[in-house]
């Protein structure tokens, strides 16, 4: 039987404010071509990628052609794929269909789902621009329909509904890893998960308001 040897890419299906940026920082310095949100111009001469969500682009990926990351050749990495401006609510890691396209289209595909204490996370989405108090309770999202997700119980459910729904989709899948940003361990765990050792980990974008706040008190 010969060996088969697929390329590394690697998609994150973890909730924002979970480390995303951090991750997408921590994966450029592997030498990873990271879209992270949305396709900066600098990151691709395809102009029609120019400003893309990523999110969007994995939907149109999916429903033109099967696979999620048809256009999307010259990235080997997603860290934040969800989508909640501009009038779209996309959230591509809570899409069965979708994830199941992209086991099938790649095999060699490595999967990271990053984690934060539901708590602690919901707390940082009410804290960070109008997420938790507007744009959350305001639109339709799998698992949390309009309406819902102004108070902590509510995003706390929905946190956690989002990561059982992972660890049941892929239970004892090797290729799957969730991690707890706040863990020590994280990075080497990533690093024996992926294959690409991690030399960075920290906060690459730290709430303003925080930031401000320990700038204060600092002077």
């Amino acid at each position: 039987m010969t060996d088969q040897h697929y390329r590394l890419r690697v998609i994150n299906l973890g909730l924002p404010k979970t480390g995303t940026t951090s991750l997408a920082h921590a994966l450029k310095l592997t030498g990873l071509k990271v879209a992270d949100f949305r396709i900066r111009r600098r990151q691709t001469t395809d102009t029609r990628l120019h400003g893309a969500y990523v999110a969007r682009s994995f939907y149109d990926g999916y429903f033109n052609t099967g696979d999620p990351l048809a256009g999307l050749e010259a990235f080997d990495a997603f860290t934040e794929i969800s989508s909640l401006r501009d009038g779209q609510s996309l959230w591509p890691q809570m899409d069965y269909g979708l994830i199941r396209a992209l086991r099938a289209h790649h095999p060699g595909l490595r999967f990271l789902a990053s984690w934060r204490e539901p708590r602690a996370l919901s707390d940082s989405m009410l804290r960070w621009s109008d997420l938790g108090t507007e744009r959350l309770p305001a639109s339709d999202i799998p698992g949390l329909p309009r309406g819902f997700g102004a108070t902590t119980a509510e995003r706390i459910r929905w946190i956690e509904g989002h990561y059982a729904h992972l660890d049941a989709l892929f239970r004892d899948d090797p290729s799957f890893l969730r991690y707890d940003v706040a863990d020590p361990e994280a990075p080497a765990r990533i690093t024996a998960h992926i294959g690409r050792k991690l030399t960075w980990w920290g906060r690459a974008n730290r709430n303003p308001k925080a930031a401000q706040s320990a700038q204060g008190c600092a002077a």
